[in-house]
């Protein structure tokens, strides 16, 4: 067995073994993060910054506004 086989298979155990409790927490937990990246994505428009003066924030993630759907500008 591969060190690979050993890692897969400790991953899926590691899932599995988890009880129905854990999963819904460890799912939530990843939805809402999903959504607070989402939003944060989403919220600074460029016409007006939420972070002030600056275009920084909507510079980083413009590329992902529009791949998202975003309208900018």
């Amino acid at each position: 067995m591969s060190a690979i086989d050993t890692v897969s298979t400790q991953a899926v155990g590691t899932w599995e073994s988890l009880s129905a409790a854990a999963r819904i927490v460890v799912l939530s937990v990843t939805v809402l993060l999903a959504l607070a990246i989402y939003y944060f994505v989403g919220f600074d428009e460029g016409m007006t910054s939420v972070f002030g003066d600056t275009m920084v924030v909507h510079e980083w993630v413009h590329d992902a506004r529009h791949f998202l759907g975003f309208a900018c500008h």
